[in-house]
């Protein structure tokens, strides 16, 4: 019979079968023991001298890393190791062998993994980081699927600026000019005039050159909007979202985290109302804290994020920011224009932003008026003007960058570790 790894437990004291590749070995004379991986995850197979032919042992001893595998022997039970299981192996058949491979236990530098990239993903730990990245995807489904939302899939290629930027990727769409997506945000408030609660999850690309740990130039958004909720409401449904994922990931992923070295003492903290700081309150709380270059009016870099959100145990809201520093969509403060009702999700250990949100403006004038002033073409963006023409109401909406919360749940220091093929050091896959 032929099994995963994941499937061991359900077959103890059984024969199998397992397709696998040899992840590390090593031997102690009359024992080989091999750590093998199938996609599933990771176990040891046993190798004893005297229950196996001789070739076949010597086989086992020889094999080299990476080399693909069937592996038949007895699923017994392990209480040495995290996963719990083992197998007795009784023969080995080699697949493929693999010769020379470049990534050995040994320690590389990360522009060299990163190069390898293609091949890096094979390890324990890049393994551990794409399935608790599987599970934040699989609980974002599972929450806004049972909480009233719709998927709807926003254009990749786009005519104009979400964020009203020049940091885009210029293509031709025939004999039109095009961009590679900064956002889908636009094209959701559409939706969520039709659909009531949406949202979307894709890639998103910033034309920016960056190599700090939290930037990516490709990267996958999740976003969310929502007709007849305000800013209050925005937040209360953000606090919830990002505490029941991060739960999943405690509740589903409790091996990979482990793998990982992942404190989770400080994750099983997140849950429940979130911390809320105004940008007033931040600036003054950074004078207090001697940082003498930023004014009132100026945006946070990462030094000044990461001192608020020192500050608390849990990711904190930063709320109403200058008007002037951010989108023209968002709705201003009623008494107080020059700040707009907005947050910003602050996650703690210095992993900064990990979503961006607002609530979006309703009066069909007053918008027509912040697409002027920021200089955008009120014809590019006709039909963006029509919600607010034909029937608008009050609505808000969020950007959670997903690589970023990925690196805070599994407490990487990169996020570039986070997506399965990052664009970077000129290796551009196909």
């Amino acid at each position: 019979m032929k099994i995963t790894i994941k499937q061991a437990k359900d077959y103890v004291g059984q024969v199998v079968t397992i397709g696998c590749w040899l992840d590390n070995k090593r031997s102690s004379g009359k024992i080989a023991f091999l750590q093998l991986r199938d996609g599933s995850g990771f176990m040891q197979g046993v190798v004893v001298k005297a229950e196996v032919s001789e070739e076949m042992f010597d086989l086992a001893k020889h094999i080299t890393q990476e080399t693909s595998l069937y592996v038949t022997g007895e699923i017994r039970e392990d209480s040495r190791s995290k996963f719990g299981f083992e197998m007795g192996v009784q023969s080995v058949e080699v697949i493929a062998e693999a010769k020379d491979y470049p990534i050995t236990p040994k320690e590389h530098g990360t522009e060299f993994l990163m190069d390898n990239r293609h091949l890096w993903l094979r390890s324990k730990r890049q393994h551990a980081i794409m399935k608790v990245r599987n599970e934040l995807i699989r609980a974002t489904y599972e929450f806004f699927n049972d909480n009233g939302f719709t998927k709807v899939d926003p254009p990749i290629l786009t005519g104009s600026a979400p964020e009203g930027t020049t940091e885009l990727f210029h293509t031709k769409y025939f004999d039109e000019d095009a961009f590679l997506s900064q956002s889908g945000q636009l094209y959701m408030e559409a939706a969520a005039m039709a659909l009531g609660r949406v949202f979307s999850f894709g890639p998103t690309f910033r034309a920016e050159k960056s190599k700090t740990r939290r930037h990516l130039i490709e990267f996958w958004m999740i976003e969310p909007e929502m007709a007849f909720v305000q800013h209050a409401e925005s937040l209360e449904i953000q606090e919830q979202y990002v505490s029941y994922i991060i739960q999943s990931a405690l509740k589903n992923c409790e091996l990979e985290l482990d793998t990982l070295g992942r404190d989770t003492s400080k994750l099983e903290l997140v849950t429940g109302e979130f911390p809320r700081i105004t940008y007033d309150e931040a600036i003054e709380l950074l004078h207090k804290l001697d940082f003498d270059d930023i004014q009132w009016g100026d945006d946070f870099g990462s030094p000044h994020e990461t001192a608020i959100a020192n500050h608390f145990d849990k990711p904190v809201f930063i709320t109403e920011y200058p008007t002037a520093i951010k989108s023209f969509y968002m709705q201003p403060k009623p008494g107080r224009p020059e700040v707009v009702l907005c947050a910003d999700l602050i996650a703690p250990e210095g992993y900064g932003e990990i979503i961006g949100g607002s609530e979006r403006i309703h009066d069909a004038d007053l918008m027509l008026e912040r697409v002027k002033d920021h200089g955008l073409d009120p014809e590019a963006y006709s039909w963006y003007l029509d919600i607010t023409k034909y029937g608008d109401v009050p609505h808000a909406g969020f950007g959670l960058g997903l690589e970023r919360l990925v690196a805070y749940v599994t407490g990487v220091e990169h996020v570039r570790e986070t997506i399965p093929f990052p664009r970077l050091l000129n290796r551009i896959y196909p």
